[in-house]
C-alpha cells in the first residue's frame, strides 16, 4: 500500500479524491493523508514517515506549495511531490521543477491523468528505494569482505581463489568492548545495535587512519590486520588512539565504554577462506600469530593494550611500556611474558 499526502486548502478536494479512488482505498492500494497547508503537511509527514508521495497545491495559507517543495528537498528527499494547481503558467511550472517537483498537473483535475501520474511517481520512488537499498547492501558487503574478494565474484577465478594463499609478515589486533554484552540484557535491540555501531565506527576510523584493514567484526570485537612498512608501530598507534577516544566517550544508558586490546606480530597465512558453493569468501589471515593475538586480548584488562615480549623488544624505543609479567595462554605449553603499552 502506498501512503499519499494531499496538501490543499480546498476542502472539497478531499471529498473528490476519496470518491474517485474509493476502490483503490478499499483494496488498500492507496492510503491518503490530508493537510490544509505546508506547515500541516510537514507535521503529517513527521507523524507518518512512510508517506511516499505528496500531491500539493501552490497557493495555500501559512506555507505555500513552493516553500513546501524546498522543505521536502531538505528534510525528506525520498518523498516526491506532484504539484496540483490552477496556476499552470510556465513560470510556476519552472519554479516548481527547479525546487524538486516530480511532475505538474493543472486544475480542474483530470483524475485519470492524476492516477497515471501518481503511478509513475510511485514507480520512481520504488526505484529510488531499491537503488538506495542496493547501495547500502554493497557498502555493508565492503565492510565485511575484502575488495580483492569482490573482484572475484561472478567469475571463474572466484572458485579457483579458494586455493590462493601466501605467508605474510603482519600485525594482528583484537579490540574488544569490555562488558558490552551486559547491555543486551537491559536495553532494547535498537539501542544495543546503535551503541555498538557507534563504537565500531569510531574504532574503524582510527584503524583506517593507520592504513589498517578491518578483517572482521566478531560480536563486540574487531579483528584488524596491518601490513607493509612499520606494521607493528602503526598497529600500536591505532590502538592507542582507539583506547583514548573510547575512554573519552560519555556514559550512555549507564554504560561507560572501555576496550581491551591484544596485539601480535609475525608470520601468518593470508588467503580467501570460504565456500565456492555459497559464493562467500572472506579474505583473512590465520595461524598461531593470529590465535595468540586473540588470547592476548582475552587477558587484557579494561583500557589495556597487551603485547608479547618479542613485540616489546621491537618497539621499546618508540613506545612507553610496562612489564605485566607472565601469563598462561590457551594451548600454550609455557607461560608468556607480556607488556602493556602505555603511550
Amino acid at each position: 500500500m502506498t501512503k499519499i499526502l494531499v496538501a490543499d486548502d480546498e476542502a472539497d478536494l478531499e471529498t473528490l479524491i476519496r470518491q474517485k479512488f474509493r476502490q483503490k482505498i478499499r483494496e488498500q492500494k492507496y492510503e491518503f493523508v490530508f493537510a490544509a497547508n505546508g506547515n500541516e503537511a510537514l507535521l503529517k509527514i513527521e507523524e507518518n514517515p512512510d508517506i511516499e508521495i505528496v500531491l500539493s497545491d501552490i497557493n495555500m495559507p501559512e506555507m505555500d506549495g513552493l516553500t513546501l517543495l524546498t522543505r521536502l528537498a531538505e528534510e525528506s528527499p525520498m518523498i516526491k511531490a506532484v504539484m496540483v494547481s490552477a496556476y499552470g503558467d510556465m513560470d510556476n511550472i519552472r519554479v516548481a521543477m527547479n525546487r524538486g517537483a516530480f511532475d505538474f498537473i493543472t486544475k480542474p483535475v483530470n483524475f485519470e491523468d492524476l492516477e497515471l501520474t501518481m503511478e509513475k511517481t510511485i514507480r520512481h520512488v520504488g526505484q529510488m528505494r531499491e537503488t538506495l537499498k542496493a547501495i547500502k547492501e554493497n557498502n555493508i558487503l565492503k565492510m565485511y569482505v575484502d575488495e580483492n574478494v569482490l573482484s572475484f565474484m561472478g567469475t571463474r577465478e572466484y572458485e579457483n581463489s579458494l586455493t590462493a594463499n601466501e605467508t605474510i609478515e603482519a600485525t594482528v589486533v583484537f579490540m574488544d568492548i569490555c562488558s558490552f554484552t551486559s547491555i543486551s540484557e537491559t536495553e532494547t535491540p535498537d539501542i544495543v545495535v546503535k551503541m555498538l555501531n557507534q563504537y565500531f565506527d569510531l574504532m574503524v576510523k582510527e584503524i583506517i587512519a593507520q592504513n589498517g584493514i578491518v578483517d572482521k567484526f566478531i560480536g563486540d570485537c574487531i579483528m584488524a590486520v596491518f601490513k607493509g612498512d612499520y606494521h607493528l608501530d602503526r598497529a600500536i598507534d591505532a590502538c592507542l588512539a582507539v583506547r583514548d577516544k573510547v575512554n573519552s566517550l560519555p556514559a550512555e544508558h549507564s554504560f561507560s565504554p572501555k576496550v581491551s586490546i591484544g596485539i601480535n606480530s609475525g608470520e601468518m597465512i593470508s588467503g580467501n577462506i570460504g565456500s565456492a558453493t555459497l559464493k562467500r569468501l572472506d579474505f583473512t589471515v590465520i595461524g598461531d600469530t593470529v590465535n595468540t593475538a586473540q588470547r592476548l586480548q582475552a587477558v587484557a584488562k579494561q583500557s589495556q593494550i597487551i603485547i608479547t615480549e618479542l613485540a616489546y623488544e621491537k618497539v621499546k624505543d618508540s613506545f612507553k611500556c610496562n612489564k605485566v609479567g607472565e601469563v598462561n595462554l590457551k594451548n600454550k605449553a609455557n607461560a608468556v611474558s607480556v607488556y602493556e603499552v602505555l603511550d
